[in-house]
């Protein structure tokens, strides 16, 4: 099979192949076609209890706002460096 690829996706793909990522085009086709079927075949169950304990603790009022979340984050990450 003979694939053609935009400039700048060959450029990406030679980029990881040189540093060590995939071991030749082929590796890295084959790779990323495998993950992509390991996505498509998850069905997401595994976060359907996240999801429903998620919606319990917003019906009992316990949310914080999109600001709070953020300084959450911003501090989690600013700390972990």
């Amino acid at each position: 099979m003979n694939i053609s690829l935009p400039p700048e996706q060959e450029r990406w793909l030679r980029a990881h192949i040189a540093n060590g990522e995939f071991a030749s085009v082929d590796d890295a086709v084959r790779r990323i076609i495998a993950d992509r079927m390991a996505l498509d075949a998850d069905d997401l169950a595994w976060a359907k209890p996240y999801v429903d304990d998620a919606r319990a603790a917003a019906a009992r009022g316990e949310v914080v706002s999109l600001d709070e979340a953020i300084a959450d984050l911003n501090s989690a990450t600013s700390s972990a460096r």
